[in-house]
């Protein structure tokens, strides 16, 4: 009987993504490679931005830093988040870091019919950032606390301090 509900399972996302899903382009880049891990400052610089961008449009947000290993370096919760922004917030910089992609990828590709959400570790909600330096991973930020769109809008300025700077 399980092997039958998983067979179904299959046949079910894959037959629910065929057409949906386009072929990926031979001209996309690669991920980034893993570098060094990002250092505290770095990080608390990320996490200032974003929770600046997050007061000027009134969101509070949890915000969190990983290194290029998907360790936690550098959290913070706005006062009144919601409490589980803390826990989603560490999953998305995690995901973004380990698949070495935006989080969004996962949201369209969910949205698109595509089995992601049985990848172990990914999150299909906008709102994970790699940081890139020197065209190397060596973090990501994952924010919480509003709609995916606000959560992605809010990493993007704390990326902006990494990924925009001159490294």
């Amino acid at each position: 009987m399980r092997k039958l509900a998983i067979l179904a399972a299959v046949l079910l996302a894959t037959a629910g993504s065929a057409g949906a899903q386009a072929a990926p382009s031979p001209s996309a880049s690669p991920p980034p490679p893993y570098g060094a891990p990002i250092d505290l400052a770095r990080a608390e610089n990320a996490i200032a931005a974003a929770v600046a961008e997050a007061t000027r449009h009134g969101w509070t947000m949890g915000v969190a830093v990983v290194d290029s290993g998907a360790n936690l370096v550098a959290f913070a919760r706005m006062d009144g988040t919601q409490l589980a922004a803390a826990v989603i917030a560490e999953h998305k910089a995690r995901a973004a870091a380990a698949f070495r992609r935006p989080t969004r990828a996962f949201e369209d590709a969910a949205r698109n019919g595509a089995g992601v959400l049985s990848l172990d570790g990914a999150i299909a909600s906008a709102g994970g950032v790699p940081l890139i330096a020197d065209g190397k991973l060596i973090g990501a930020i994952g924010c919480s606390g509003g709609a995916s769109a606000e959560d992605e809008t809010t990493c993007l300025a704390g990326a902006a301090t990494i990924n925009g700077a001159a490294n």
